[in-house]
C-alpha cells in the first residue's frame, strides 16, 4: 500500500510503498477514506511537536475509515463499521491500524471528509470553551486565527454557547468565511486589534491558536476577569506573558492541549464528542472543508496550511 512517510527529520516526507499493516491486540485495521490535516502535522514533520513519533512513521493524525480487521481481544467496532479515530499518526495512507477504544462510529449524515477533520478541531474548541474558559451566554469571545482549522470551530461553538463573537483573520476572503460561521464582528489581522476590540466593548474570553503579536494585542483588549485560552502558536512565536497586565486586570491565562486528555481524562473527551455529534445531527454545526486532495498530493496539502491558503480543514483522500 501507499503511505506518506517521514523517514528522517533531515528530509521531507514522501509517498512510499510499504507493507499493509496488521492489527495488534487492542487494535483495528481501517481502510482509510479520508485524513484530516492539522497544524500539528507540520510541526511533526519537523520533529518539533510534543508527541512526535520516532521516524520512520506515517503522518496524519485523524481519519475516517471502514473497519477491515480486528486485533486480538477486540469485539467492537465490528468489521464493516465506518468510524472516525484520532490516532496521532498513520492517517496519510491507504490502510492504517488504530486503537479500537478510540474509534467512534460515524453517523450516516456525516461525510468522510467532515468526519476525518471533526474530532481535533471541534473537540479542541468545545472543551476549551466549556471546560476551561467556562464561556457564558452574553459574554464576548475574541477568536484569533478565526478562519483556520480550530479557529473557525471556535466561532461556531462560541455562537452555539450564546456568546457574541469577534473574529480576527487576515484578508477579506477569510473574514467572510468567519462571518458565515456566525461571527458578529470581524477584524482584519493587519488592523489595530487592541483598539478595534476595545471599541466593541473588550473581550471576556480570548481563544488564541496563533500566539505572537496577536496574543499581545488581544491581551491588551481584555476586560477585567477575562480568560485567555492558549491553544497553540501558528505564528511560530511563543509569547512571553506580561504578569503585570494579568495582575492589574485580574486576567486568567489558561493552557489547553486536547490530546493531553487522552492520557489523564479520556472521559472528558468522550462526553464532549458525544455532545458535538448531537449538535451536528441537529444541524447546529456545519464543518467547513476548503480543500480535498488525493494522497498523491499530500505534500501540496501540507503546503496549503503552511502558506495560510486554506480555510477550515484540509482533507486528503487515498
Amino acid at each position: 500500500m501507499l503511505a506518506f512517510q517521514l523517514t528522517s527529520f533531515d528530509s521531507a516526507p514522501a509517498l512510499t510503498e510499504i507493507p499493509k499493516p496488521q492489527p495488534a491486540a487492542g487494535q483495528v485495521a481501517l481502510q482509510i477514506e479520508a485524513c484530516g490535516l492539522n497544524f500539528a502535522d507540520l510541526l511533526m514533520a519537523k520533529g518539533t511537536y510534543q508527541d512526535t513519533p520516532t521516524p520512520p512513521f506515517t503522518l496524519g493524525m485523524e481519519v475516517c475509515g471502514t473497519v477491515t480487521a480486528l486485533g486480538a481481544g477486540v469485539t467492537a467496532p465490528a468489521i464493516g463499521t465506518r468510524v472516525a479515530v484520532f490516532g496521532g499518526s498513520g492517517g496519510l495512507a491507504d490502510y492504517g491500524v488504530f486503537p479500537a477504544d478510540l474509534c467512534r462510529a460515524v453517523p450516516d449524515n456525516m461525510t468522510a471528509a467532515e468526519a476525518a477533520g471533526f474530532q481535533v478541531a471541534y473537540g479542541t474548541s468545545h472543551l476549551a470553551l466549556t471546560r476551561r474558559a467556562q464561556l457564558r451566554p452574553g459574554e464576548t469571545l475574541l477568536v484569533l486565527g478565526a478562519a483556520g482549522g480550530v479557529g473557525l470551530t471556535a466561532v461556531e461553538i462560541g455562537k452555539a454557547l450564546g456568546a457574541r463573537v469577534i473574529a480576527v483573520a487576515r484578508g477579506a476572503k477569510k473574514l467572510a468565511v468567519a462571518q458565515a460561521a456566525g461571527a458578529d464582528h470581524t477584524i482584519d489581522a493587519s488592523e489595530d486589534i487592541k483598539a478595534k476590540v476595545k471599541a466593541l466593548g473588550g473581550a471576556d474570553v480570548v481563544y488564541d491558536p496563533v500566539g505572537g503579536d496577536l496574543f499581545k494585542s488581544a491581551l491588551g483588549a481584555c476586560n477585567r476577569e477575562a480568560r485567555v485560552i492558549v491553544i497553540g502558536f501558528a505564528s511560530g512565536d511563543v509569547p512571553q506573558i506580561p504578569a503585570n497586565i494579568i495582575l492589574v486586570k485580574n486576567v486568567t491565562v489558561i493552557g489547553f492541549y486536547w490530546g493531553g486528555y487522552l492520557a489523564f481524562n479520556p472521559k472528558a473527551l468522550t462526553e464532549s464528542m458525544a455532545e458535538l455529534m448531537q449538535w451536528h445531527a441537529e444541524g447546529r454545526l456545519r464543518p467547513h472543508v476548503s480543500h480535498i486532495l488525493p494522497l498523491a498530493r499530500a505534500q501540496e496539502s501540507l503546503e496549503l496550511m503552511s502558506t495560510r491558503k486554506s480555510t477550515g480543514k484540509v482533507v486528503v483522500t487515498p
